[in-house]
């Protein structure tokens, strides 16, 4: 890619960034140039003159993502401490930048008692993530809060999309190709601080007792199909603790795969794929990736 072809900006730009240190399996190679806008204006300014022929993905945690090993051609747009920003707009209103964290949005409302996004903290993403994905866990969901989203889309326009406008299903919306969601406005319910926080240590208690948080992991990685479990179709097809070099089903809950040392992102996807196969030959369903997988393999 020429230097020529990428605009000026006021945020950053690395060139042949490693994402390996970024995403949560800590493996896959690089991305052709990493770009960290300053603002909104700075995003929507660097797309509008970006030739529309280059490639654009965005990174939040990189919680729930396999980066493979070959990189990621063209440019990885990485929101960071200035779309982390939550301002509360009523006694029941946040407005929470695309790069906030889950638990950052789930304590801002805490501190201001309002309830409703508990579950927000034991989802190991970004704001932006959650509203692309309609994230959920404990019995809620993105569309259960979501008042509207601020979006940069790939040509530079900026919109503001309510709620209905995504039509949310399960770990799905209707979000434009290539739109970059910058910030999200939520709706809870007013609430005790002191009855919002132990609502998020109960959720915080069962998700360390239930899920391998200190280890490389991606996440939940394939959806439940409707009806059904998908750690215990895993379960059931024999996969818990299956491994491919260093990557493993973990025996705590097998509906995540591990990095126990230096698993690539082949290994760790090729895992999935005969996860996948195990499972169908087992029980006839084909389980959906929900973990993103991108880039080019080596």
């Amino acid at each position: 890619m020429s230097v020529a072809t990428i605009p000026d900006t006021r945020g950053r730009l690395t060139r042949d960034a490693p994402l390996a240190p970024l995403v949560w399996f800590k493996s896959g190679g690089s991305a052709d140039i990493l770009f960290e806008p300053a603002d909104s204006d700075d995003l929507a300014d660097f797309l509008a003159a970006l030739d529309p022929a280059i490639p654009v993905m965005v990174l939040g945690l990189g919680s729930n993502l396999i980066v493979r090993d070959g990189g990621v051609r063209g440019v990885v747009v990485r929101l960071g401490k200035p779309f982390a920003k939550v301002e509360t707009i009523d006694a029941v209103t946040l407005r929470c930048g695309g790069g906030t964290s889950g638990i950052l949005a789930s304590s801002s409302a805490r501190n201001v008692g309002i309830g409703g996004l508990e579950f927000l903290r034991s989802i190991p993403g970004t704001v932006g993530g959650f509203v692309r994905m309609n994230g959920g866990a404990y019995g809620r969901e993105t569309a259960d809060i979501l008042v509207s989203c601020e979006v940069v889309l790939r040509d530079g326009t900026r919109r503001t999309l309510a709620t209905e406008e995504l039509n949310y299903s399960y770990r799905h919306s209707d979000l434009p190709n290539g739109a970059i969601v910058t910030a999200a406005t939520f709706r809870g319910e007013a609430k005790q601080p002191e009855a919002v926080q132990a609502e998020m240590d109960r959720i915080t208690a069962e998700r360390e007792a239930a899920q391998p948080l200190r280890s490389k992991t991606g996440g939940s990685t394939f959806k439940n199909p409707p009806g059904e479990k998908a750690w215990a179709l895993v379960d059931a097809a024999g996969c818990r603790g299956l491994r491919k070099g260093d990557a493993q089903v973990s025996e705590k809950h097998c509906n995540f795969l591990l990095n126990l040392g230096d698993a690539t992102s082949g290994d760790i996807e090729a895992l999935g794929e005969e996860v996948r196969d195990r499972v169908k030959a087992k029980s006839g369903i084909t389980l959906e990736w929900e973990i993103r997988r991108v880039g080019d393999a080596r």
